[in-house]
């Protein structure tokens, strides 16, 4: 293995375990707390404002809250698809038709009971928010390291699609620098309970 490589697989290793840390220490009412703010500043991000389908996510555990975001998505009557995990970790989409309409699947996630519309539905999206632990200035991401979310990524870049992509996280998990390796991509956004922060795209 490439050795610069098999070091920035490394330092993302131990920026994760130190992150995903840090959200343990979160209490249930912290987390909920922190989704209602992080839904208010994302509803008035105008990468989401104005998008008409979103490829969004059900968050689990302490991470960023999504559920307050999606219904007030569907609320405005935006298309919202959210991700059914594959065998191969490749990424399948639904329709999301409310909370009555998730059920539990691997991996502790939530995914949609309606019909799967193929991992080319993402292409449709405005807007695709991506899960993640951390971002820096330059909104490079980091995310959990299963590769799910580089397939989406790459899949849109083949295809031409240009979606926003916004990244929630918390306000300590917008990091000076994150590790970067060659199939990463910046985002465009990313929404903290602090607010909004949007990067400037590469000159």
């Amino acid at each position: 293995m490439n050795t610069d490589k098999s070091g920035k697989a490394s330092e993302k290793g131990s920026l994760r375990r130190e992150l995903l840390a840090a959200r343990a220490l979160l209490t249930k009412e912290d987390a909920l707390r922190a989704a209602g703010v992080l839904a208010d500043a994302a509803l008035h991000l105008p990468e989401l404002a104005d998008a008409r389908t979103v490829a969004a996510y059900v968050s689990v555990g302490r991470e960023p809250g999504t559920r307050a975001l999606l219904e007030a998505l569907r609320g405005r009557g935006v298309r919202v698809l959210l991700p059914v995990l594959l065998a191969d970790n490749d990424l399948d989409w639904a329709v999301h038709e409310g909370p009555a309409h998730l059920l539990p699947a691997g991996r502790g996630l939530l995914e949609p009971d309606g019909p799967r519309l193929g991992p080319d539905a993402v292409l449709a999206a405005d807007a695709v928010l991506l899960p993640g632990l951390a971002v820096d200035g330059a909104g490079m991401r980091l995310g959990r390291g299963g590769g799910s979310y580089d397939r989406v990524l790459a899949r849109l870049s083949a295809a031409g699609a240009h979606p926003s992509l916004v990244v929630l996280l918390y306000e300590s998990e917008v990091v000076a620098r994150v590790p970067v390796e060659p199939h990463d991509h910046p985002v465009d956004a990313v929404v903290t309970p602090a607010g909004a922060r949007r990067f400037a795209a590469p000159s």
